[in-house]
């Protein structure tokens, strides 16, 4: 059968009578990128015409060449783009035809093709604005595949051949030895492994930045002594290559810190390296425990610690009210006198985070004498000399299962007390216990507040409240007497308070159904602004969100005075819509609008 060719002609159109037609494929474009292609085209000119069908209106509406009328809209400034060269349909069967074919043949540039162009054009000296531009590509984009344009080839030709992702090979980048990442990539091509798979195989005996002992020491402190460190462009992480240098950096800075203890007036100092101290830590090496000496407040302070603490507990404490609490249960906290200090010592040990912490009031079997004379220590029967006593007849691994025992029988008797259960539970999640808490669980924290400003985000102040205080040294009987005389509906407050902090939803099936359940509601505690929102994101992106919420079209006065505007006045503008309902009946804002609005959330986030 033989196909008549298509008649068309090619016409310059004024911009202001061209729009997007609704045949138009694509519907989804990043601002980013719409900003580069009109860098591209500002500087090489409109390389491609784009494809429109006129109206009965005389206006053309764009069937093809979305992202270019978009990237037009932004160079209105420039006279040479005041027309449009577009090639018209002779009629609607053809701009429909043209609009499916456009969005069919639209291939995407293969990934390992790119990057090596991306590397050639870089390597004859071409600098990554020109690339970006040449491209209509954001420079951010041109320096991540940069970085991937240094891989050997066979990781670029396993990308190209589909046997590893653009993230797997993003993973090799942190490798510097070429052999050993061709050794890796043999073993993981075709074979579905993670990026942090990958990550591990390249860099076995390198250290993570988040390593507690990297954190301890800081890496300036590691570099300034000559540590390398390589970076991972893609994963937000650096790797500490010289781990030998790092442990020691990292016994020195702990050793300097006992040392300092010693000079506070503990009888002796000593580290650890675990990052916690276990019950048997203190156990093993018999160990007695003092407990500093306990301040007391007056009659005023103590009427004022119970002001705010009760302010405090219910979310209601400034951060100079909160101080003021610190600065009294410091002082009904006290601390160790130098006469016990004389006659203790203390463990320093860096837990998971990198944080100094310490165990201390430990009083060794050679000092325990004198601190039972001094009234720090009870004599006790179990004072006596170990050396004197009987071996006893129960091995060791009898005297476990019998105190596999008793714990049983004191799980048989604690369940008939559910509310202990329940108030015991509340206290573990409230308070830091480490490794004295009462039930053998973990808890991880679930993040839920943004990184960086927080205006407009109005969450529920009990889930905002400062994390549990730390407990060590602590009388634990003593504070959860205090924190059940609180009464059960305290109790069952920091319970549900602390659950409610931990929740993060389960898989899809679960969390849908406690949605169902719950009815979260996104906008109930989180609105946008120029701080949280609108500042972060592009230009084109606030042009396109103004005109979409007051259904505008492009060419509207309201549309086109905003477009105009500066960035951060655009910001403060769409702040205002969400906020100021002055500007809203300025506007002529309606119902359906002003509910809109109300409603709207950006994508990904519903």
């Amino acid at each position: 059968m033989k196909h008549e060719p298509i008649i068309s002609t090619v016409e310059q159109v004024p911009f202001a009578d061209l729009y997007v037609s609704p045949l138009n494929p694509r519907t989804v474009f990043s601002p980013e990128g719409i900003e580069a292609l009109a860098e591209n085209i500002r500087q090489l000119g409109l390389i491609q015409n784009l494809g429109g069908l006129r109206d009965a209106d005389g206006r053309t509406g764009i069937v093809f060449g979305g992202r270019r009328l978009r990237a037009l809209a932004l160079l209105q400034d420039d006279p040479r783009f005041a027309t449009v060269p577009v090639r018209i349909a002779p009629d609607q069967d053809t701009a429909e035809t043209w609009a499916a074919s456009e969005n069919h043949q639209r291939e995407q540039p293969n990934a390992a093709d790119e990057i090596r162009e991306y590397g050639k054009m870089a390597a004859r000296g071409v600098a990554v604005p020109s690339i970006a531009v040449a491209f209509g590509v954001t420079e951010a984009h041109v320096y991540r595949r940069l970085k991937l344009a240094s891989l050997p080839a066979p990781v670029l030709d396993a990308l190209k051949s589909g046997q590893i992702t653009l993230s797997n090979a993003a993973a090799f980048t942190i490798s510097e030895d070429e052999a050993h990442s061709l050794e890796v990539l043999d073993r993981i091509k075709g074979e579905g492994y993670s990026d942090h798979s990958i990550r591990q195989m390249l860099k076995p005996d390198a250290v993570r930045h988040t390593d507690r002992r990297a954190v301890f020491v800081g890496l300036d402190a590691y570099k300034v002594a000559g540590g390398r460190i390589t970076a991972d462009l893609f994963a937000d992480q650096s790797f500490v290559e010289d781990v030998a240098l790092l442990d020691d950096l990292f016994a020195a800075k702990l050793a300097e810190a006992v040392e300092g203890f010693t000079a506070e007036g503990w009888k002796w100092a000593e580290t650890i390296p675990g990052s916690y101290i276990g019950y048997h830590e203190i156990e093993d090496r018999k160990l007695d425990r003092i407990y500093p000496q306990e301040g007391a407040l007056s009659e005023e302070q103590a009427a004022r610690y119970d002001e705010l603490a009760e302010l405090s507990e219910a979310g209601a404490l400034d951060d100079a009210g909160e101080a003021e609490l610190a600065a009294l249960q410091s002082v009904l906290d006290g601390g160790f006198s130098e006469d016990q200090k004389a006659l203790a010592g203390i463990i320093v040990y860096v837990d998971s985070r990198g944080d100094l912490k310490t165990a201390d009031g430990l009083v060794t079997r050679e000092d325990r004498a004198a601190a039972i004379e001094a009234g720090f220590l009870r004599a006790s029967a179990h004072l006596a000399d170990a050396a004197e006593a009987p071996k006893s007849p129960i091995s060791a691994a009898l005297k476990d299962d019998l105190g596999r025992v008793a714990t049983g029988a004191r799980q048989h008797a604690i369940l008939r007390d559910p509310d202990l259960l329940l108030d015991l539970l509340a206290y573990q999640l409230s308070h830091g216990l480490q490794w004295r808490k009462p039930f053998g669980l973990g808890v991880e924290d679930v993040p839920n507040w943004p990184t960086t400003e927080a205006e407009g985000y109005d969450l529920d102040a009990r889930l905002v409240g400062s994390r549990p205080r730390d407990m060590m040294g602590k009388d634990l009987a003593k504070s959860f007497r205090a924190f059940r005389q609180k009464g059960q509906d305290h109790g069952r407050g920091e319970l549900i308070r602390c659950l409610a902090a931990l929740f993060r939803g389960g898989d899809e099936h679960l969390a849908a159904l406690i949605d169902k359940e719950t009815q979260p509601s996104i906008r109930e505690v989180w609105t946008p602004t120029a701080s949280n929102f609108f500042g972060r994101v592009g230009g084109a992106y606030l042009n396109d969100l103004w005109r979409d919420l007051l259904d505008l079209s492009e060419e509207h006065p309201t549309a086109t005075s905003f477009a105009k505007l500066k960035k951060g006045e655009k910001a403060a503008k769409l702040d205002a819509l969400f906020s100021d309902a002055d500007l809203r009946s300025a506007l002529g804002v309606t119902e359906t609008q002003a509910a809109r609005i109300d409603a709207w959330l950006p994508e990904g986030m519903k």
